[in-house]
C-alpha cells in the first residue's frame, strides 16, 4: 500500500470529464480511496467515499431517487451532505440515527472533475485552467496508463526522450540543436523556460506550427502540467495534462488542447491533428509501461538523477515522503542542452 504524502490528501485532482457524470453513479480511485460521483439535485455534482455506512457496500452500485442516494443492499437513502435521510422499515415515528455518508469535495471546471480528499483552505484548482476560456478548446482526452504520476508528469516535462520515444514526430536525432533551460520556482509550482527553441525538427511542428515566441512548461502542484507555446504572429497553444494516480503504478490522465488567435476548428483539429497527437501519447504511455514493469523487477532500484534531468527533484519533492526538499527553496537554475 502506498504511503502518499499528507498533503496530497489536501490537493486538487482531476478524476472525471464532466459528461460521463450524470444520474448514474460512477466509481473512480483517488491516492488509493474509492469515490462515487452523481448529480443528485440538478446539474450539480455530488462526491461520495464509495461505501454505505451501515454495511460498507458501494454507492456506485445504488441508484438517485428524489435526490438522494439509495445504497443498492438495504436501500437507505443520503442527501448531498452525507445525512441518512431514510431507513426503509424503521417504524413510523422512529428516530433516524445521527449516521452520514462521508462527503467528498468536488468541483466542476472546465468540462473535468476535480477532487480533494480532505478539506483546506488553499486557493483551489490550479490557476493555470482557471483562465483557459472554454470556447479556445479544442479537444478533451482521458486514458488510464500503468505508471506512477510522479513518472509521468516528469515524461510529459522532459524533453530529453522525445528524440527517442518520438523519433521524427517531435524531434530529430540527427538536428539537435543548443537550448538554455532556465527552472524557477512559482507559487503554484515552477516553470520552464526554453530558449532557442524556435522551431523543432519533427514532422508536428513542420505540419501544424510556425516559429514560436516562446516555448514554457508550467507545473502546478500536485498533478497538472501545462506546455505553453506561443508563436511570432499572436497565437498560443496550451496543452494541459492532469495526472490523477489511483495507485502507485496506475494513474488517469486527463488531457486539453486549447489555441487562441489562430483558425484552427475544433474539427479539423481532431481530424488532421489529433491522430498525431494520439501517436505521440501512446508511444509515451508504451515506454513508461516498459519502465513500471522494470522497476518492479529491480524493487531496490535507486534513480541517477544528473543536472539535466532538471524537474525530477521538484516532483520528488512534492510526491514522496522521504524527499527532503521544500519545492519552493529549490534554487532557480539554467542548463544547457543540445535539443
Amino acid at each position: 500500500m502506498t504511503s502518499w504524502p499528507a498533503a496530497l490528501h489536501r490537493k486538487w485532482f482531476v478524476v472525471a470529464c464532466s459528461d460521463r457524470v450524470g444520474r448514474k453513479p460512477i466509481a473512480v480511485t483517488l491516492l488509493g480511496r474509492p469515490i462515487v460521483l452523481v448529480r443528485l439535485q440538478g446539474e450539480r455534482i455530488t462526491g461520495f467515499e464509495d461505501r454505505c455506512p451501515h454495511r460498507q457496500a458501494p454507492l456506485s452500485a445504488g441508484h438517485v431517487v428524489q435526490g438522494t442516494l439509495q445504497c443498492p443492499y438495504h436501500g437507505w437513502r443520503f442527501d448531498p451532505s452525507g445525512a441518512l435521510v431514510e431507513l426503509p422499515g424503521m417504524p413510523e415515528g422512529g428516530c433516524l440515527p445521527g449516521i452520514r455518508a462521508r462527503t467528498i469535495g468536488v468541483i466542476e471546471h472546465g468540462g473535468l472533475i476535480w477532487a480533494r480528499l480532505e478539506s483546506t483552505d488553499d486557493a483551489g484548482i490550479p490557476r493555470l485552467v482557471q483562465g483557459l476560456a472554454p470556447e479556445s478548446r479544442r479537444f478533451l482526452w482521458q486514458a488510464t496508463w500503468r505508471a506512477s504520476a510522479l513518472d509521468i508528469l516528469e515524461n510529459v516535462l522532459d524533453p530529453m526522450h522525445t528524440h527517442f520515444v518520438h523519433r521524427g514526430l517531435i524531434r530529430s536525432q540527427t538536428a539537435r540543436r543548443d537550448i538554455v533551460a532556465s527552472c524557477s520556482s512559482t507559487e503554484e509550482g515552477f516553470t520552464v523556460d526554453y530558449a532557442g527553441d524556435e522551431q523543432q525538427s519533427g514532422l508536428i511542428y513542420r505540419l501544424f506550427e510556425s516559429p514560436r515566441k516562446s516555448e514554457r512548461a508550467h507545473f502546478s502542484q500536485p498533478g497538472s502540467v501545462q506546455l505553453e507555446y506561443a508563436y511570432h504572429d499572436g497565437s498560443c497553444a496550451r496543452i494541459s495534462l492532469h495526472v490523477s494516480p489511483e495507485s502507485d503504478d496506475r494513474s488517469r490522465l486527463f488531457g486539453t488542447l486549447h489555441i487562441d488567435g489562430r483558425r484552427a476548428p475544433a474539427w479539423a483539429v481532431r481530424l488532421f491533428v489529433w491522430p498525431f497527437i494520439r501517436r505521440v501519447a501512446r508511444q509515451d504511455e508504451r515506454i513508461l509501461a516498459m519502465q513500471t514493469a522494470n522497476v518492479r523487477r529491480f524493487p531496490e532500484r535507486k534513480d541517477a538523477v544528473t543536472p539535466f534531468d532538471i524537474v525530477r527533484r521538484r516532483l520528488l519533492a512534492v510526491w514522496t515522503t522521504d524527499s527532503r526538499d521544500d519545492p519552493a527553496s529549490i534554487p532557480y537554475r539554467e542548463t544547457e542542452l543540445k535539443l
